[in-house]
C-alpha cells in the first residue's frame, strides 16, 4: 500500500500471491453504531484519511443488509452500550452470511477503570470477532488501528480470497498436480491427477507418500536422489515410474518444486506430472480412460475439450477424427513440451544465476544468504535504475526523473496532441558552399574545433540556421562526402532538409541544439582515445545521428505525449516515442528525394550497418535507459582499462595493446558511441558559464510551456516544480547535474580525457549553488542595490 505526500492511501492496492499480481480496490468499512458520537466520528474521519470507503448502519438489520450489498472488508461494531443492541448477536448475524468468510470484524469495547481486571476476549472471539479496540476517540488512534488491520488481517484475507482463483485453475489444469507437506503428507491432488492415477482424492489426502505402492521399475537410488535435491530447496525434474491404483506402472515426466513458507523453511512440495512421451501405449491408454471417465460423468465432449483446449471452436475434422487422431495429437503435444524442456537456449543472465546457485551449495550460511539477495536483484527488470529518495527530499530531482525517465501515466484521453511540422524554412536562401560562406560566419567557424566555440553567436549570425553552416564545416573535415560517395550539393540539401524539420519556435529543442550536439560530437571524435577506438563508419554514423537526433521535436516530453494520447505515442506504444520518431523521420525524409539522399550511392550492406548505428545512437538519447548505458560503459570499459593500468607489470606497449583490445571490440565500440552521443546531448552544464546559463534558461522555458499546456488541457502535470511562477532554476540545474551529469561525465572524462569540460562543470555547479544559497530562483543574481 502506497502513501501520498499527505499520508493518504492511494486508491488501489497491488498484492502478490507468489508470481500472481492482484489489484484490490480501496477497502470498504462498515461502522455499526446505534448513535453518532465522538467514537463513530473518529472512525469516520480515520477512514477518510486512510482513503477507505465508509458506510454507517444504526441497527443490526440495516448492518446485515448493507454488508450483503457492499461486502465490506472490515466491520467495526460498537460494543460499549448493550442497551441498543448486543454486539455479539450482530457479529453472529453477519458471520452467518457466506460473504463474511473473509471479513475482519472489530469490536469497540469500553475502557475499564485501572482497578478492574481486564475482561477475557474469548466471548468476543467465540462470537466471531477478529479483534477488539478499546474506545479512544482520537482520530490518529483510530487511523493507526485501521492501518494495522489493513496491513495485517485484511491483507491476509485478501490473499486467501485470491487463492480461490488459484485452486480453480488447478482444478481445471490439464497436468496432474500433487501438493504435499514438508513431511510428504498429501494435502491436495487435482482432478487431472485423479484421472491419471485412478485414485479418488479421498483415498490420498492425509496419507504419507511412503504409504502408496511404488513401481519397481525405478532405479534403487532414485527416491534418495530426489529427496536430497528437494530438501536443499532445489527443484527436481526427470522421469519417474508411478504405480497407478490398478497396479500398472506409468512412466511420467515429473517436476517437483519446494515452496518456502513461514520462517524461510520449506513448507510444501508441489509435484507436476504428465505421461512421458516414450511410452506411447501408456499415453493411448490414458486418453482412453479419460474418454470413459467423460462418458460416466455424462460429459462426452470433455476429453475433446481437454485435448484441444487452445482452440476456440471444434471443427468437423476434429469430430470425425476423434477416435483415430486423439493419441497422436496428445503424443505430439507432449513431444513438443519435452523438446522445449531439453532446449539449451540460455541467456547470459541465466548462466550468471546458475553459477551463483552452484556457488551457494558449498558456501557458509551468511554467504548463501547474501547470494540470495544478489539473485533477487538480478531477477528484477530495473537493474540499472537507482532508488530515488522520497519526493519531499528533492522534488526537483524527482520531477526531472519522472519527466525524463518515464513514458507518462499511460492514460489516453480525448486530448489529441498532434504537433505541426515546422516547414517554414522553405524560405531559406539557395544552398551555399563553404566557399560562399559570408566572411563573418567563416571566421566564427574557424574556432569550431575549440570546446568554447559559441554556438549562440553562430545562431544569430546565420538567422537561426547554424546546423547547415556548422554541418558543412564539420562534415567536410571528417570526409563524410567521400565516405558516402555523395556530392557536396547533396549533403547541403540534406543538411537544409534536416534543419528545416526542426521547430524554430521551440526555445530549446531546435536546430541550434542539434548544431550544439553536432559540435560536441565532433569534439569528442577528435579526442585521441575515442579516435583510436572507432572506425570511419562509426564517425560518420555519430555525426549523422547527432544531426538528426531531435528532428521534428515538438518541445514536449515523452510523458506529455503519452498522457495526451498523441498519434506518435499510439504509433510507438508509449515506448521511446520521440526518439523512435526522430530516427524514423530522418530516414523517411532522406530517401524521399534523390536530391537530398546522401545514402543513394553506398552499397546495401554498408547502408544497413550505418542505419543500425544511427538508430542505436538516437535511441540511446532516451533517458529511461540512462543508468543502464552509463553502468555498462563503466563496467565494460572504465573498470577493465583501469585494472590494466593498475596491475600492468609489462611494457607500456603491451599495456596499450590490452586497452586497445578492450576498446575495439564491437560490443564496446557500441557502448562508446552511445556514451558519446549521450554526453554530447546533455553537455550544456559543461559549457562555459554564459552558454550554460543561456541553455538553462531555454530548457526551463520549454518545461514551463509544457506545464502551462498540461494545466490548460487538464492533463497530469509531469514536472510540477517547473511552474514558471514558483520554479527555482538553480535548484533544477543542481538536481540535474547531481543526478544525471556528474557520474556520466566522470566516466566519459576517465575514458576521453576532458579536463577543460570538467573544470567548466565544477565552476557552473558552484555558480548554481551560490544562487541557491542566496535563495535566488532566477538565472542570474539580482543587481546590487
Amino acid at each position: 500500500m502506497l502513501l501520498d505526500i499527505n499520508g493518504k492511501m492511494v486508491s488501489a492496492t497491488e498484492e502478490c500471491v507468489g508470481p500472481m499480481r492482484l489489484t484490490q480496490e480501496p477497502i470498504q468499512v462498515l461502522l455499526v453504531f446505534a448513535k453518532e458520537d465522538s467514537q463513530s466520528d473518529a472512525f469516520w474521519w480515520a477512514c477518510d484519511r486512510a482513503g477507505f470507503r465508509c458506510n454507517i448502519a444504526r441497527t443490526p438489520e440495516s448492518a446485515v443488509e448493507c454488508f450483503l450489498d457492499k461486502h465490506h472488508e472490515l466491520i467495526v461494531i460498537d460494543g460499549r452500550h448493550s442497551r441498543y443492541f448486543e454486539p455479539e448477536a450482530v457479529c453472529r448475524l453477519i458471520r452467518a452470511t457466506k460473504p463474511s468468510e473473509n471479513t475482519v470484524i472489530l469490536a469497540v469495547v469500553p475502557q475499564k477503570p485501572p482497578d478492574q481486571e481486564e475482561p477475557s476476549v474469548l466471548p468476543l472471539l467465540c462470537a466471531g470477532f477478529s479483534r477488539r479496540f478499546v474506545e479512544n476517540s482520537s482520530v490518529s488512534a483510530c487511523y493507526n488501528e485501521l492501518i494495522q488491520i489493513e496491513h495485517g488481517e485484511v491483507r491476509c484475507q485478501f490473499k486467501l480470497r485470491a487463492c480461490n482463483s488459484v485452486f480453480t485453475a488447478l482444478e481445471h489444469c490439464q497436468e496432474a498436480v500433487e501438493i504435499t507437506s514438508e513431511d510428504h503428507i498429501i494435502q491436495y491432488v487435482n482432478p487431472a491427477f485423479e484421472r491419471m492415477m485412478g485414485y479418488h482424492k479421498g483415498e490420498l489426502i492425509g496419507k504419507e507418500l511412503t504409504e502408496l505402492p511404488k513401481s519397481d521399475k525405478n532405479r534403487a537410488d532414485l527416491l534418495d536422489t530426489i529427496n536430497t535435491c528437494i530438501k536443499k530447496g532445489k527443484e527436481w525434474q526427470g522421469i519417474y515410474y508411478a504405480r497407478k491404483k490398478s497396479g500398472d506402472s506409468m512412466q511420467q515426466h515429473v517436476k517437483i518444486t519446494p515452496v518456502v513458507g513461514q520462517g524461510g523453511k520449506i513448507r510444501h512440495f508441489v509435484a507436476i506430472k504428465r505421461p512421458h512421451i516414450d511410452n506411447n501405449n501408456q499415453v493411448h491408454k490414458f486418453n482412453k480412460e479419460e474418454r470413459c471417465s467423460g462418458e460416466h460423468t455424462q460429459s462426452e465432449c470433455h476429453p475433446l475439450r481437454h485435448r484441444d483446449r487452445r482452440k476456440d471452436s471444434i471443427d468437423a475434422r476434429s469430430l470425425s477424427s476423434r477416435s483415430s487422431d486423439a493419441p497422436s495429437l496428445q503424443n505430439r503435444r507432449y513431444s513438443s513440451v519435452a523438446r522445449i524442456h531439453s532446449m539449451t537456449i540460455e541467456a547470459p543472465i541465466t548462466k550468471v544465476i546458475n553459477i551463483i546457485n552452484a556457488a551457494q551449495e558449498s558456501s557458509p550460511v551468511t554467504v548463501a544468504e547474501a547470494l540470495d539477495r544478489v539473485l533477487e536483484i538480478l531477477r528484477t527488470t530495473e537493474l540499472y535504475s537507482p532508488q530515488l529518495a522520497s519526493k519531499e527530499d528533492d522534488p526537483h530531482t524527482n520531477d526531472l526523473v519522472g519527466g525524463l525517465m518515464n513514458d507518462g501515466l499511460r492514460r489516453l484521453s480525448g486530448n489529441q496532441y498532434v504537433f505541426c511540422k515546422n516547414m517554414s524554412q522553405s524560405q531559406l536562401a539557395i544552398p551555399v558552399t563553404l566557399n560562399d560562406v559570408p566572411p563573418s560566419i567563416a571566421e566564427m567557424l574557424n574556432d569550431e574545433e575549440c570546446w568554447e566555440f559559441n554556438i549562440l553567436e553562430l545562431e544569430a549570425a546565420t538567422l537561426k540556421r547554424p546546423l547547415t553552416y556548422l554541418g558543412l564545416k564539420i562534415f567536410t573535415s571528417f570526409g563524410v562526402c567521400e565516405f558516402l560517395n555523395c556530392s557536396e550539393a547533396t549533403l547541403r540539401s540534406w543538411l537544409q532538409l534536416m534543419e528545416s524539420s526542426y521547430h524554430s519556435s521551440n526555445s530549446y529543442h531546435n536546430s541550434t541544439h542539434a548544431a550544439d550536439v553536432l559540435h560536441a560530437t565532433a569534439y569528442f571524435l577528435r579526442k585521441e582515445r575515442v579516435k583510436g577506438s572507432l572506425d570511419q563508419l562509426d564517425e560518420v554514423a555519430s555525426l549523422l545521428a547527432a544531426t538528426v537526433h531531435d528532428v521534428d521535436h515538438p518541445g514536449r516530453t515523452n510523458s506529455f505525449l503519452c498522457n495526451a494520447g498523441s498519434e506518435l505515442a499510439i504509433l510507438y506504444n508509449d515506448t521511446a516515442v520521440l526518439e523512435s520518431h526522430h530516427a524514423a523521420l530522418a530516414f523517411q525524409l532522406t530517401v524521399r528525394d534523390s536530391k537530398s539522399n546522401i545514402f543513394k550511392n553506398i552499397d546495401r550492406n554498408q547502408f544497413r550497418t550505418l542505419r543500425q548505428a544511427i538508430i542505436d545512437m538516437v535511441l540511446a538519447t532516451e533517458m529511461t535507459r540512462h543508468f543502464e548505458h552509463v553502468s555498462k560503459f563503466v563496467n565494460s570499459i572504465n573498470k577493465p582499462m583501469a585494472a590494466i593500468e593498475e596491475t600492468s607489470t609489462t611494457s607500456v606497449n603491451s599495456d596499450s595493446d590490452s586497452q586497445a583490445n578492450i576498446r575495439n571490440s564491437p560490443e564496446n565500440r557500441l557502448l562508446i558511441k552511445r556514451m558519446l552521443i549521450k554526453c554530447a546531448d546533455v553537455a550544456n552544464p559543461c559549457r562555459p558559464l554564459e552558454l550554460c546559463i543561456e541553455w538553462a534558461g531555454r530548457i526551463s522555458e520549454e518545461y514551463f510551456a509544457q506545464t502551462d499546456e498540461e494545466k490548460r488541457q487538464g492533463l497530469p502535470v509531469v514536472m510540477p516544480v517547473f511552474d514558471r511562477n514558483t520554479c527555482s532554476v538553480p535548484k533544477s540545474q543542481i538536481s540535474f547535474i547531481d543526478y544525471f551529469i556528474t557520474d556520466m561525465f566522470d566516466a566519459w572524462d576517465a575514458f576521453a580525457s576532458l579536463p577543460g569540460l570538467m573544470e567548466h562543470l565544477s565552476d557552473n555547479y558552484k555558480y548554481w549553488k551560490s544562487l541557491d544559497d542566496m535563495k535566488c530562483k532566477s538565472l542570474r543574481p539580482p543587481p546590487p542595490s
